[in-house]
């Protein structure tokens, strides 16, 4: 019997194990995503492919991985995909991915994403969160 972190989600209750969310954040494609998302809060998938350099349809991929492990969550505003950070993460669980994000803050690639977003011509812009 493993040990369980319950995050609520609209339709039921979500179970994620610890193992499943260390796998979840161990490829570097996933974790480059949620440091620019834990820095900037909010971002579009054509704002990650951009900042990432990576096509959509992986960075797409790679997304649902983590929005069905509880992970993250997204909205649609129009054409565009919005993610973020699950509000209902568990607190251990945030508390690791922004401790990795402000130790990675200063390393390749992460700042090399974050220049690469910062300097996106016409990112979307955000009229709901």
């Amino acid at each position: 019997m493993g040990f369980h972190i319950f995050i609520k989600t609209d339709m039921d209750e979500a179970m994620i194990e610890p193992t499943t969310l260390f796998k979840a954040l161990a490829d570097e494609t996933r974790l480059r995503c949620l440091i620019l998302l834990i820095h900037e809060q909010e971002l579009c998938v054509c704002e990650l492919c951009h900042a990432l350099d990576i096509t959509q349809p992986k960075i797409s991929r790679h997304l649902a991985t983590l929005r069905n492990n509880g992970v993250v969550q997204d909205r649609r505003s129009g054409q565009w995909i919005y993610y973020s950070l699950h509000p209902e993460l568990a607190t251990w669980a945030t508390q690791i991915m922004q401790n990795a994000a402000q130790g990675a803050r200063s390393l390749e690639p992460f700042t090399r994403d974050q220049q690469r977003l910062t300097s996106m011509p016409d990112r979307p812009t955000r009229c709901c969160s």
